[in-house]
């Protein structure tokens, strides 16, 4: 037995049941004879963020492992791996290594050097036996407090030797939980019964924790309206009276009104962070936050109280605590009707937008009949980059956890498709799509083999405008003369020679039926992709 068997032994024994590589590395064969399943994909960026996206939906109970060849497979897989940490993702990064004798000096890559500032822990194995100690310690990392990704960097020094044992000594990980101080508790709640507009705001820490149901309780026990982040969204069903919808870079009537006359709003599983796809909490707001990261409390914004721990059992927690200060019945504040009453304003005002007969096509009514289509609550829906980000995310009402992948403290155009991919692995029950524009398409199209040759049946909806909307306004002189901000091509032609199930939609009458046969297409094992040519729509809720 080797390395690189004692390694496949641990990831076994972790619950890895599919490792996504490309485009070599020792361990695929090696993985695969102990039952491991390899998906190579067409480029190391996409690879990661298959394996993303499989974290994402398994909430971090099982992790996507990526594996690459050292030199430039780990240059490659940078970008993917920085995503996942700007997102504190917990993914596994296991490059090759150089070998020893070749350490720090020019020109060798060294990637737990050059990964460190996008990795939460990234270290070398240095001798075989090490290896299930290393493996502890790399799940812990990646798996505990705020979540990211790690990297261990496998040199065949360390892993093509003979490990010095018959078999592995290792026990999976178990992550430990813990509770808040039961005085944070009661200063939390009682700063939020004594406001007269409080509000939450649920971050993807409550996804991660899987604290749907505690959140729903105490909502409607305390009659609070709640918000969600971009990367929380779902975390909240947003057909429930209580809901505000979320607040990213793009926000719906209900999170800005009531953010704006808020006195008080409790941020649970949110960093708070300050960030251009995060919608900004209200100057003089007072702010509570419940948070696993004690490094995150009150990093971005001041707060009269606050507590660290696991986001389920801190809403328990809440719930108790409410329930002693107010009684076991709750309160009616009439939070709901409030809510539905804006909620209706909001939807009488983009109404015609969801209707039109518009062509081009309105990328809105794309949307609405996507939405008409599909079971939402059976359903995974993720967007990419730019406009197809800030037309859905107001827009698309996710009913369960994970309904949604909302993704954007980094915006890496192409991300949304490895992140449905992997998606798709993680929930293969659940009908998967991905909404992207055309030149994020340019970035990531390729791996729709991927997705045929692995038997992922996904579905992407591609608008098409021609352009990369509103680049013009900021190169009004480059995008006349040169024509930069334009861009050509039928990506129906594309997505058909790699081997999907693919139309274009020229027409509004013609999008309802066009995605019945993409999602029959999905149906029956195949990845689908529509071409929709819409308007550059430059309408969005802000």
């Amino acid at each position: 037995m080797t390395g690189y068997d004692a390694m496949a032994k641990v990831l076994k024994a972790e619950g890895v049941d599919f490792l996504v590589a490309f485009p070599h590395q020792t361990l695929i064969e090696v993985a695969a004879k102990a039952g491991i399943t390899p998906i190579i994909c067409r480029q190391e960026r996409a690879g990661v963020n298959i394996a993303d996206g499989f974290s994402r939906v398994s909430n971090g109970r099982k992790f996507g492992v990526f594996t690459m060849q050292q030199g430039p497979g780990a240059e490659n897989a940078f970008g993917g791996v920085a995503q996942a940490y700007a997102d504190s993702v917990p993914v596994l990064h296991l490059p090759g290594g150089e070998p020893l004798s070749r350490q720090g000096i020019h020109p060798t890559f060294e990637a737990v050097r050059n990964y460190r500032h996008v990795t939460k822990w990234a270290a070398q194995i240095y001798a075989p036996e090490d290896i299930p100690a290393m493996m502890r310690r790399a799940v812990v990392q990646m798996k505990s407090g705020r979540l990211g990704p790690v990297l261990l960097e496998m040199p065949k020094e360390a892993m093509a030797v003979e490990y010095p044992a018959e078999d592995i000594a290792y026990t999976p990980v178990r992550i430990r939980r813990s509770v808040a101080a039961s005085e944070d508790v009661r200063d939390l709640v009682a700063h939020l019964l004594k406001a007269s507009r409080p509000v939450i705001a649920a971050g993807q820490g409550v996804l991660y924790a899987e604290a749907s149901e505690e959140l729903i309780a105490f909502a409607e026990l305390t009659d609070i309206p709640v918000m969600t982040t971009l990367a929380g969204k779902s975390a909240f069903p947003e057909t429930h009276p209580l809901a505000l919808g979320t607040g990213g870079l793009t926000r719906p009537l209900m999170v800005v009104r009531f953010l704006d006359e808020a006195d008080f709003v409790l941020g649970i599983g949110t960093s708070f962070t300050r960030n251009t796809f995060t919608t900004p909490m209200p100057d003089g707001v007072l702010l509570g936050q419940v948070t696993n990261c004690a490094e995150d409390m009150g990093k971005d914004y001041d707060v009269v109280a606050g507590a660290v721990g696991d986001a389920k059992l801190v809403l328990q927690q809440l719930i108790e605590e409410a329930k002693r200060q107010i009684g076991a019945g709750g309160r009616d504040t009439g939070a709901a009707a409030r809510v539905a009453v804006v909620r209706d304003e909001f939807a009488a005002q983009w109404e015609p937008r969801f209707a039109s007969e518009e062509v081009p096509i309105n990328p809105y009514r794309v949307i609405r009949e996507l939405e008409n289509a599909v079971d939402v609550a059976n359903t995974i829906i993720t967007h990419d980059s730019g406009y197809p980000r800030d037309q859905l995310v107001p827009m698309w009402k996710p009913i369960a956890p994970r309904g949604y992948l909302g993704w954007g403290k980094s915006t890496q155009l192409g991300y949304s498709l490895g992140l449905s991919l992997g998606a798709k692995l993680a929930a293969p029950e659940k009908q998967v799509i991905n909404l992207m524009g055309d030149a994020a398409f340019g970035m990531a199209g390729l791996d729709l083999e991927t997705a045929v040759r692995a038997e992922i049946p996904i579905l992407t909806v591609v608008l098409n405008n021609g352009v990369m909307t509103k680049y013009d306004s900021h190169m009004p002189y480059a995008s006349d003369r040169f024509g930069i901000n334009e861009l050509g091509g039928n990506y129906t032609q594309v997505a058909k020679g790699l081997g999907t199930h693919a139309e274009r939609v020229d027409l509004p009458i013609e999008l309802a039926p066009a995605i019945q046969r993409a999602l029959a297409a999905n149906r029956n094992g195949k990845p689908a992709v529509l071409e929709v040519l819409t308007k550059a729509e430059e309408n969005v809720p802000r």
